[in-house]
């Protein structure tokens, strides 16, 4: 895993700690001399737990951080070394240890020993045992059925893997906003603060206030006189005003419609119409970095539906005029009855009832429609409870939307399990959020790897205290290794909890877990209730726990997975063609996953994000992995396979974005023999044909990057070349 300019740990100097920016270099190597001789005989990963947890500190330069850490690796094996070790006593504290010290033995019988150990028992235990893990799960969360269901699982034609929680009766919104053991109306439930004022006093929504707006919104939803089960828009950003409306549109039996307010008028108008959306509720504009975005006039140019506009600040839109049907938020409001606004009887739903429409990233021609149910915020409350150990009257923080599924997801998960959310009207990428998550003391900060390297980049997180931070998690994209370990080094070393799942599963299929070590840029475990699979190159599973590399498979045995969409066949998407396995096809997902020899898991993208590089398939994410690393003035880059001019084998094309001013020819001449450098540690025969600098990697309105643009774009310049 280490490079030879990496020293081992030993061989580290107090000149070498010099060179790296540390200020007291002496101290420092007689602190790290020290944690060598306290872990001494128990291998890296005890050394570095001894210089994470004791030693390293967010003032030091990362240059000292990224020295230390692989020197501790050097000469090893290992290519997932852990970046984090769980302690045994605060392994008791989360909620899974908690459950296990105290059912241990009656949930796995007499081989339980303690949480840590027993991890692995207890998730062959939820896959095993869904009907106990699953009441366990809902009665540790508290959630309420008006109607109880007669099991968690039956065998059912109509439901690929089963049907779960038959018969039962609910609302997914209800259950966030009401009282449950832990958790009391005064309790907060948002804690938020607006872009620009970052000096000022945190603002804070209790559950019975959130509780008392989405009421008044529900009923004055309902004098609108739409059809109960109509679909109701939401494009704006992700604020109190939109979780409030969330939520309401959810109480009150409609079904909501997510849009990102980062899109262009034609894709608003495609989910409109994919959903057959009845109203839209919006903004008047986006405020950002002191200018206003327009949003309503996009809404309009979309042709959308009668639009409930709320101003952007204070309580006046600055719309001159609206269109016939459309309402200002203060007029909407004003059609409630207000001697019950505040007051809603919910509308309890069908398990399997619509509560949500979203929509895949739709790279290439119109977005999968995938309807979330009021079981589906089951699985995502459930995935944070376990998984990122979200526990009462913590603070959760993850910037998003509610047009993609993680913003739902954050509402579900700290709702749902008695936190509160946090939520900051503005640009993540600043040092008003990094404030902003030190003041509202924030325990679980949820990422995407491209705001933790403009953060990196920019230093705009310096001086903020983090230290309330348990845990880190991070979905949308591959991570970078030496990002994540900035990122662990700016709360004092708390764990990244790797997530990747999707809006179709409404939570991850794998992930890590506080109970056991993580590892950079790797995934520690298959989501609890989740059997996976890699399959080889014959479209068969791999035996399982064995190392492998493939296009990864899912038992269809998922909670709160979909089991329709809105406009595609269902069973085409995610079925058909599928291997069996004990008597199930397969659900298919299409990214192509490695689990190590070590147990660990690395994402490598779509399974159509692999190169065939002299009759060797290999993934651009692995590639770019090592480019990333080969010199400092990289920002990010993106690994293609281009076919050459009247075919043959695919060549490897590096696109580099640079963090400032392009290099000239020569240097590019040597960062390509840099590149093929490095990756002949990954395999001899693979070589970079040519470097391209481009200004930024073209990506999805969800972050992902869109390979397939480059190679068009690499292809035909080459074709345009003869």
């Amino acid at each position: 895993m280490a490079t030879a300019a990496h020293k081992p740990l030993a061989a580290i100097t107090a000149d070498d700690l010099a060179a790296a920016g540390a200020a007291e270099p002496a101290a420092l190597h007689s602190a790290v001399r020290s944690a060598l001789g306290a872990a001494s005989g128990r291998g890296p990963a005890a050394v570095w737990g001894e210089l994470s947890r004791g030693v390293l500190r967010p003032g030091l330069p990362f240059a000292v951080h990224r020295m230390l850490y692989y020197g501790c690796y050097a000469g090893s094996p290992s290519t997932t070394p852990p970046a984090w070790t769980p302690d045994p006593d605060e392994a008791a504290l989360t909620n899974v240890g908690r459950v296990l010290e105290a059912r241990g033995s009656e949930i796995i019988g007499q081989a339980y020993k303690d949480p840590i150990t027993s991890f692995r028992d207890f998730h062959k235990f939820s896959n095993e045992n869904p009907e106990a893990y699953w009441k366990m799960v809902f009665e540790e969360m508290g959630i309420t059925f008006s109607v109880a269901p007669s099991c968690i699982l039956r065998d059912s034609d109509a439901y690929p893997g089963g049907e779960w929680l038959p018969g039962a009766v609910l609302n997914a919104a209800a259950n966030c906003l009401t009282a449950k053991p832990g958790r009391t109306p005064s309790n907060v439930a948002i804690v938020w603060r607006d872009e620009g004022k970052d000096s000022e006093p945190l603002n804070f929504v209790t559950v019975e206030e959130l509780r008392k707006k989405s009421s008044l919104v529900a009923n004055a939803l309902d004098a609108l006189n739409l059809a109960k089960g109509s679909a109701i828009a939401i494009d704006m950003p992700m604020n109190v005003n939109a979780v409030t409306i969330y939520l309401a549109i959810v109480l009150a039996g409609y079904i909501v419609v997510s849009i990102a307010d980062s899109f262009a008028a034609p894709a608003i108008s495609m989910r409109l119409k994919i959903s057959e959306a009845k109203a839209i509720f919006t903004q008047d504009c986006i405020l950002r970095d002191d200018k206003e975005l327009p949003l309503y006039s996009r809404v309009v140019e979309a042709k959308a539906p009668m639009a409930i506009v709320i101003p952007a600040r204070g309580s006046s839109t600055s719309i001159k005029g609206f269109r016939a049907d459309d309402l200002s938020w203060e007029d909407f409001l004003g059609r409630a009855d207000h001697t019950k606004a505040d007051i809603y009887t919910t509308v309890e739903q069908p398990a399997y009832q619509f509560s949500n429409i979203l929509f895949s990233s739709g790279t290439t021609g119109e977005p999968k429609a995938i309807p979330w149910t009021h079981l589906t915020p089951l699985k995502a409350a459930a995935d944070g409870w376990c998984h990122m150990d979200i526990r009462k009257g913590d603070v959760v923080a993850w910037p998003t939307n509610l047009g993609w599924m993680m913003g739902p997801w954050l509402v579900y998960a700290s709702l749902l399990n008695g936190a509160s959310m946090a939520l900051y009207n503005g640009s993540p990428n600043s040092s008003g959020f990094a404030k902003f998550v030190q003041d509202a003391k924030v325990t679980m900060l949820g990422v995407v790897p491209s705001i933790v390297r403009t953060w990196k980049s920019t230093d705009c997180t310096a001086g903020f205290d983090w230290s309330t931070i348990r845990c880190f998690s991070s979905t949308g994209e591959a991570s970078s290794v030496d990002d994540y370990l900035w990122l662990m080094g700016r709360a004092c070393y708390k764990p990244v909890i790797e997530y990747c799942g999707g809006t179709e599963i409404g939570g991850g299929f794998i992930t890590g877990s506080l109970l056991q070590p993580q590892a950079l840029s790797a995934f520690s475990t298959p989501a609890m209730g989740c059997n996976l699979f890699i399959l080889d190159s014959n479209g068969n599973p791999l035996p399982q726990d064995s190392a492998g590399i493939g296009e990864l498979a899912l038992d269809p045995t998922l909670f709160g997975s979909s089991t329709t969409l809105l406009n595609a066949d269902h069973h085409e998407v995610y079925f058909s063609g599928m291997p069996e396995w004990n008597a199930k096809v397969l659900r298919r997902h299409g990214d192509e996953f490695e689990r190590t020899t070590e147990g660990y898991y690395r994402a490598h993208g779509r399974a159509d994000d692999t190169m065939n590089l002299g009759g060797i398939k290999v993934s651009s994410i692995e590639i770019e992995r090592i480019c990333n690393r080969v010199n400092d003035a990289i920002l990010e880059t993106a690994a293609i396979g281009v076919p050459p001019v009247g075919g043959g084998p695919e060549q490897l094309t590096i696109a580099v974005v640079f963090k400032d001013q392009s290099p000239q020819a020569e240097d590019l001449n040597q960062l390509k023999l840099m590149f093929n450098s490095a990756l002949k540690k990954l395999n001899p025969l693979f070589k970079v044909s040519s470097v391209v600098v481009v200004p930024s990697l073209p990506r999805t309105a969800s972050n992902k990057v869109m390979r397939r643009v480059l190679r068009k774009e690499f292809t035909q310049a080459k074709h345009s070349k003869i």
